[in-house]
C-alpha cells in the first residue's frame, strides 16, 4: 500500500469531472502531503478552488501540451494521475491535429517530465474506444496508453513506474449521455442513434477507487480494466424518460455500435481477478510472477464487450443510477 500522507499527486486535467471527484476523495481519505491540481483553464480552477481550499492543495495553470511547464510542475512531484485529454468523439474526427497535440504528443510530454523529475508512478486514464479503435480519439489514446506502457522500459534504472487504467463511458460526467438525456425530456423526443446500441458504464466514484487500487497494485506496465456493466441505449432511454418518444439517428462518426474493453486479440495476454482484468505488456522485462498469483488466464477465445457483457443493468437499475447523478 502507498503511504498517502507521504506522498505528493498530481492529476493532469484535474478539473475535469474524473479530476474534481478524485481531489474529493483524495483529500478526504488518502490525505496526501500535497495536492496537485494541473489543468489549462483558470475559470474552472477558480470555481473549484471555492470547494476545495484545504493547506495541503494547489492549483498550477499549465497544458500537457507545453513540455517545459510540466518538467517545472513535476519538480518533487511523487504520483502523477494523467486525466488530461481531448475526448468528444465527433469532434476529434473533425479536430484531428489538435487532438493529437493533447493526447499524444501531451502524453510523450508527461512520461519525459515524469523520468526527468523523478516520479514514481503513473497512473495514465484510457477509454474503451482504444480498444480495436474506428476513430481518431481511440486511436490516439491507443497510441498513448502504448506510450505508458512502454516507457518502463524508457525509465531504466530510474525508478518511475507508469500503467494505464482502461474503462469505460462515465455516468454522469460533462457531456455524457444521462444527464443529455436528461436535458432533453420536455422536449418530449429522445435522439437515439442506433436502437441495439450498448455502452459500458462505471460511476466517477468507481473510476477513483479503481483508479487508487491500480495505483497500489501496479508493477508498472500493465493495463488495468474493472468488471463493469453494460447498459443498453434504449433501457437507458426507458429508465430516463419513459414518457418520451424517440427518434433514430444514426451512428455519429467513428462511433461504435458496441464497445470493447478487452480485444479477443490481447486476451492471450490477460489475466482475470474477481473485479479486473490485467493486460499484460508484450515485453521480457515484465515481472510475470510478482502480480498475477491470483489471477486466472483468460482464454485465447475471450472478449470483454458490452454487447456480450453478463452484467447488464435492468431499467431500475437504471433509473437508480440516473437518479443517484447530480448535473453538473
Amino acid at each position: 500500500m502507498i503511504p498517502w500522507s507521504e506522498k505528493t499527486i498530481l492529476v493532469t486535467g484535474g478539473t475535469g469531472s474524473f479530476g474534481k471527484k478524485f481531489v474529493e476523495i483524495a483529500l478526504n481519505r488518502l490525505k496526501p502531503k500535497k495536492l496537485i491540481v494541473f489543468s489549462r483553464d483558470e475559470l474552472k480552477q477558480y470555481e473549484m478552488r471555492q470547494k476545495f481550499d484545504a493547506k495541503n492543495i494547489r492549483y498550477f495553470i499549465g497544458d500537457v501540451r507545453d513540455a517545459n511547464r510540466l518538467y517545472r510542475a513535476f519538480e518533487g512531484v511523487d504520483i502523477v494521475v494523467h486525466a488530461a485529454a481531448l475526448k468528444h468523439v465527433p469532434i476529434a474526427e473533425y479536430n484531428p491535429f489538435e487532438v493529437i497535440q493533447t493526447n499524444i504528443i501531451g502524453a510523450e510530454n508527461v512520461i519525459n517530465a515524469a523520468l526527468d523529475q523523478g516520479v514514481e508512478k503513473i497512473i495514465a486514464l484510457s477509454t474503451d474506444k482504444a480498444a480495436n479503435p474506428i476513430n481518431l480519439y481511440g486511436a490516439t489514446k491507443l497510441c498513448s496508453d502504448k506510450l505508458f506502457i512502454t516507457s518502463n522500459a524508457y525509465a531504466g534504472k530510474k525508478k518511475t513506474r507508469s500503467a494505464v487504467v482502461r474503462y469505460g463511458n462515465v455516468a454522469g460526467s460533462r457531456g455524457s449521455v444521462i444527464p443529455y438525456f436528461k436535458s432533453l425530456k420536455k422536449t418530449g423526443t429522445i435522439p437515439i442513434t442506433h436502437e441495439d446500441m450498448t455502452r459500458f458504464f462505471i460511476t466517477l466514484e468507481q473510476g477513483v477507487e479503481f483508479v487508487i487500487q491500480s495505483l497500489n497494485d501496479m508493477i508498472g506496465g500493465e493495463l488495468f480494466i474493472p468488471k463493469i456493466p453494460s447498459v443498453k441505449i434504449m433501457d437507458l432511454k426507458e429508465a430516463i424518460a419513459p414518457e418520451c418518444k424517440h427518434t433514430v439517428t444514426g451512428i455519429r462518426p467513428g462511433e461504435k455500435l458496441h464497445e470493447v474493453l478487452l480485444p479477443l486479440e490481447e486476451s492471450r495476454n490477460a489475466y482475470e481477478f474477481d473485479n479486473m482484468y490485467v493486460l499484460e505488456p508484450h515485453f521480457d522485462w515484465w515481472e510475470r510472477t510478482a502480480f498475477h498469483a491470483g489471477g486466472r488466464k483468460v482464454s485465447g477465445d475471450f472478449e470483454y464487450n458490452s454487447k456480450d457483457n453478463a452484467w447488464r443493468l435492468s431499467i431500475p437499475e437504471i433509473r437508480k443510477l440516473a437518479e443517484s447523478i447530480r448535473d453538473e
